[in-house]
């Protein structure tokens, strides 16, 4: 009895990912665990393991194909033969019953709709919008969501009588075609109104940038962002900094840096205003119990949000190896489905060259994210001995963006002077 490969859930709020590459091809034997296909999301490059140890009786998903999370991948029979090493007899017995893999992707050339993501299909579903009148600048020409959000805010009514006029003498048959392929090419031209110019570069958008793409989106047209932002004296906490950084250093094999301080204070904070460690699902507002909190990583592939679990539980050197740990094996792509799921909050730290401050976009579905600002030293006025003076300091803005659904001004600035307080106070345990 032949066992489908169904592509895996791999991160919150991940509905579909991109099959990149096969690793195996139809008739090759795989053991148990064996990677199969590496499928690319907003999140993570993965590789899918083969359930149990048998022959690929079936590939049902092209390279470049999107599918969603439980659809099927592949089928392994784990009493079949491999036809690999018999290379001639593979098109004579075995394969026939590979065939069938086939037929299911027949039906998609005979059907009008053009190729198309399901998130797409659901979107022109509701909008009652025709997926053929929609130009598709996905892989391969597939219609993707925010294709069919174009079309659907585009002024494409006036395009057709400008094109059918011309193209009206030559024939009745043929002016029919070309009206709704210059139809699908004006919302594109009236949307961005530029032309390509000499010298110009274009950078064809890789599957996981398209992903985040469509991730990012999809989190500003959900979610009404709102910001604001803090400015920290971090001078006690460079001081302590200095103080265990060798000692650290020794101990764990890790440097310390400021991050951990940051992560640490946000999560005491979290569990005293819990209305930032939530998720707004319907009607509903959902305050977590467990705080896992996503740590914003740069990588040569793009950004990923690897999670730190149950991060209250954690000292502030048990925060700094976490961090470390997840960061590196994310620059390594080694990170698991696992490793990404399930953030309630999300802390982002865009490294040396942060610039003064910036609002990031929140990580759907939480309805928060905290993103460090450059740390820089400044000269500010303080109170010394009764007096007014000015003085250097070590200084950081801190800007937090939250969806204003769930989270009301009062408990948001609260929450992230209560960050401010904490490490101003320097109130930590090394």
């Amino acid at each position: 009895m032949s066992i489908e490969v169904e592509l895996p859930s791999l991160g919150e709020s991940v509905f579909e990912g991109t099959v990149s590459r096969w690793l195996v091809s139809e008739g090759e034997w795989v053991e148990v665990d064996q990677p199969l296909v590496e499928v690319t999301t907003d999140k993570v490059d993965a590789e899918i393991p083969a359930p149990h140890a048998g022959v690929v009786e079936a590939i049902l998903a092209a390279e470049g194909d999107v599918i969603e999370v439980g659809a099927v991948l592949a089928r392994v029979d784990p009493d079949g033969k491999p036809t690999a090493a018999p290379a001639a007899a593979e098109p004579a017995a075995v394969p026939p019953p590979v065939a069938p893999s086939a037929p299911p992707s027949a039906p998609p050339p005979a059907d009008p709709s053009p190729a198309a993501t399901p998130v797409a299909r659901r979107v022109a579903d509701e909008a009652s919008i025709d997926l053929r009148d929609v130009e598709g600048t996905g892989s391969a020409g597939r219609v993707t969501k925010d294709d069919v959000l174009r079309h659907q805010s585009a002024p494409a009514a006036p395009a057709p009588p400008q094109q059918a006029a011309p193209v009206a003498p030559p024939a009745p048959t043929q002016a029919a075609a070309p009206p709704p392929q210059a139809a699908r090419r004006a919302p594109a031209a009236n949307a961005f109104g530029y032309e390509l110019q000499e010298g110009d570069r274009v950078i064809p958008m890789s599957p996981m940038r398209k992903i985040i793409s469509d991730h990012m989106v999809y989190s500003k047209r959900t979610s009404p962002h709102v910001g604001t932002v803090a400015e920290v004296d971090l001078s006690a906490v460079v001081k302590l900094r200095n103080q265990h950084k060798r000692s650290f250093q020794e101990s764990y094999g890790k440097p310390l840096t400021f991050l951990p301080f940051i992560v640490n204070a946000t999560v005491r904070a979290l569990r005293e205003f819990p209305a930032l460690n939530a998720s707004v699902v319907e009607d509903a507002i959902i305050e977590k119990q467990d705080i896992h909190v996503g740590v914003a990583t740069e990588t040569e592939k793009g950004l990923v949000v690897p999670v730190v679990r149950h991060a209250d539980r954690l000292s502030l050197a048990g925060t700094a190896m976490a961090i470390d740990d997840l960061a590196t094996r994310a620059r390594n792509r080694k990170l698991s489905a696992d490793d990404l799921k399930g953030g309630t909050f999300t802390v982002s730290n865009p490294g040396r060259q942060g610039n003064l401050y910036g609002f990031a976009i929140i990580n759907q579905p939480q309805v928060g994210i905290l993103r460090m600002g450059e740390i820089a030293k400044r000269a500010v006025v303080r109170t010394l001995d009764g007096e007014d003076a000015i003085v250097i300091r070590t200084m950081m803005f801190l800007a937090l963006s939250y969806d204003h659904r769930a989270v009301d001004g009062a408990p948001a600035n609260g929450f992230l002077y209560r960050i401010r307080e904490l490490l101003e106070s320097a109130d930590f345990d090394l």
